[in-house]
């Protein structure tokens, strides 16, 4: 039954595109109809999502000027969390990884309270173990007593995930797997620490927190109606080396960011993204990460709902994090390596059989419930693959390869107008999310001008090429893989961080 769930998404899709070709060519008059009406479904999305930016925005801008650390002690037993923060690394520079612990030194957070693994694999070799290494002398409080306790952790661990060994792929989830356990016998068990009384921050090595992270974190869970059956997801910021990437890696990772934020505001709808945090106990329960799959961060979501019947939600924390956008030394590098990057995170269409699967085997999760998240999880992979195809590059069909009576007739000679004028009005999103670009810039560095934040608001025009090539085609290219299956199936691609 999983492998007639893995082919849904694809066949959806590219039924969904093969009908608009051959409408547009056998019936023309219908085709046309339908791209009116998408596009105007499409106008008023946008406009839909747009309020949905703002609002989190808004929203952000007013939680990130929060001092928690004052705003916990109104709490008597806030002192009892403890926060395991995870970071997998590979091959990521020693300069990489030393920004992100620096970033956790400046956090307005007990350091007694933080406890840090730095996760590496084994098959990274020794240059890994050699950043490790580094990474400890300068960050622990056993290899450097003399350091002070505003830079230095008193509860600091290096893992090494072993390669090859069964039943797991090469990736984070077998490697967060790895360190969490390697963390809860080494740390937390040792120190007589309550299981749920820890939250696990699984970051990218790159991922890089603002001081009241923890703070933030602390007072949704301590405020939380259900904190042990919850996840809680901070808004990305792939702006860490913004200005060192071409137009195109920027708007993309502008996108990312605001679709994130976006969901934000959506909760009912907002699954775990990269960056988030859940209760230890039920990652204890749930028996963590599972060790073979791609989208590690997005399946927690379904592992923890299914093994609970649908009683966990995702909580909105409206606190950044910052990370690395997809930079390369070269700009076709840069390209290629945001293809990768979206084609991956588009494999999380396999979330979508998963959870198929999981809601026919588990009897009591309700039927509401199973048709609200079966239509959305598939929706959404489904308007990844075919909604800025039919805008920007299927519209026209039925003027081009339309036969009959239709290229003599109104409808086709107003089409082209038609599309245009709703397209003209979508585009005031579009002008809305390069403001909100700008006003998310992190300080300028030397050299930065006037003229480059102009460049900054006109780059947004490359939106339709971003939205095809890095959008719709990685997107379609995962769905099939996962039809195909076998050896067509994607692994863990793991994206080379430069500064």
């Amino acid at each position: 039954m999983i492998r007639l769930f893995e082919f849904f998404p694809g066949a959806l899709s590219w039924t969904t595109l093969f009908l608009v070709v051959f409408l547009s060519w056998q019936k023309p008059v219908w085709a046309a109809i339908f791209i009116i009406l998408f596009d105007v479904y499409w106008l008023c999305k946008s406009i839909y999502l747009s309020f949905h930016l703002r609002s989190t925005f808004q929203k952000m801008r007013e939680v990130m000027r929060i001092n928690y650390r004052e705003r916990i002690d109104i709490f008597a037993n806030w002192k009892s969390i403890h926060h395991l923060v995870i970071l997998p690394m590979a091959t990521e520079q020693y300069e990489v990884v030393r920004e992100s612990f620096q970033s956790l030194a400046r956090s307005n957070y007990p350091k007694e309270k933080l406890l840090l693994v730095l996760a590496i694999e084994e098959r990274a070799g020794k240059e890994a173990e050699a950043t490790a290494e580094r990474i400890m002398k300068e960050f622990s409080l056993t290899s450097n007593p003399g350091g002070g306790q505003a830079s230095i952790f008193p509860h600091i661990l290096t893992t090494v995930h072993p390669a090859d060994l069964p039943n797991e792929i090469p990736g984070k989830g077998s490697n967060e797997s790895w360190s969490a356990k390697e963390a809860k016998e080494k740390i937390i068990d040792k120190l007589g620490i309550s299981h749920e009384n820890v939250l696990v921050s699984v970051f990218d090595v790159d991922t890089q927190i603002y001081p009241e992270y923890f703070g933030c974190l602390t007072y949704n869970f301590l405020t939380a109606e259900h904190p042990q059956r919850s996840s809680y997801q901070p808004i990305p910021l792939f702006t860490n080396n913004i200005y060192q990437a071409p137009a195109l890696a920027r708007v993309i990772s502008f996108s990312a960011t605001f679709w994130q934020m976006m969901q934000q505001s959506r909760p009912e709808r907002l699954t775990t993204f990269s960056s988030h945090a859940m209760p230890l106990k039920a990652l204890i329960e749930i028996g963590y990460w599972q060790k073979d799959i791609v989208s590690e961060d997005s399946r927690i979501f379904w592992q923890c709902y299914l093994h609970y019947s649908g009683d966990w939600r995702v909580i909105p924390l409206f606190y950044a994090v910052s990370m690395d956008a997809n930079v390369a030394p070269t700009f076709w590098g840069t390209m290629a390596n945001l293809y990768k990057q979206q084609r991956r995170w588009a494999w999380g269409a396999e979330n979508v059989p998963y959870m198929f699967e999981g809601f026919r085997k588990n009897k009591a999760i309700p039927l509401k419930s199973k048709l609200y998240w079966a239509f959305h999880g598939t929706e959404g992979f489904h308007s990844w693959a075919t909604n800025s195809l039919i805008i920007f590059a299927l519209g026209w069909l039925p003027v081009v390869i339309g036969t009959g009576d239709f290229n003599s007739s109104i409808l086709s000679y107003n089409l082209p107008n038609i599309t245009r004028w709703i397209m003209s009005l979508a585009s005031l999103g579009i002008v809305s999310s390069a403001i909100l670009s700008v006003m998310l810039l992190p300080p300028k560095p030397e050299g930065i001008r006037f003229r480059h934040y102009a460049l900054y608001l006109l780059q947004w025009a490359l939106m339709p090429i971003t939205l095809i090539a890095f959008g719709a085609f990685p997107a379609l290219e995962a769905q099939t893989r996962l039809m195909l299956g076998g050896k067509y199936k994607l692994g863990f691609w793991i994206t080379p961080k430069n500064r």
